[in-house]
């Protein structure tokens, strides 16, 4: 039997260097592409969360303020009703429930409501709704 020889020439071995440079670069663009989304998502991620810690220190400067309300209407004998007339704008009073909707530049809102408790006690209120969503209702 013969036996052959394989002689890779000069050619081969720079059409082998020319795809592992195409694929490393190729390979390359694939990880810059995907560094670049990941940068944009990462970066919507924070304005989204910074909207949403926005709007929930409104919603607890609102709650601040009806404290003081509630504070003020405690030694009243119509307690509801002073609550009721003292209530700061936005929010209404709905049996012993008072509740509010916070509005963010973004779209979203949050929807809050607070349960009256007993005149004189502290707490002066438990929180009954602290919900996320969109200006479209979507609750």
């Amino acid at each position: 039997m013969k036996r052959r020889e394989v002689h890779i020439g000069p050619g081969a071995a720079s059409l082998l260097l020319v795809v592992v440079v195409v694929s490393m670069s190729v390979l390359g663009l694939l990880a810059l592409m995907s560094a670049r989304s990941d940068a944009q998502l990462s970066q919507r991620s924070r304005q989204f969360a910074q909207a949403e810690y926005q709007i929930s220190a409104r919603a607890e400067r609102s709650l601040a303020r009806l404290d003081g309300v509630l504070a003020q209407c405690a030694a009243a004998e119509d307690y509801l009703a002073q609550v009721a007339s003292r209530l700061p704008e936005g929010m209404t009073l709905d049996g012993r429930v008072v509740s509010w909707t916070e509005t963010g530049e973004t779209g979203r809102s949050l929807r809050c409501a607070v349960e009256l408790l007993e005149a004189n006690r502290q707490p002066r209120y438990r929180w009954v709704e602290h919900l996320f969503g969109t200006t479209d209702g979507d609750w």
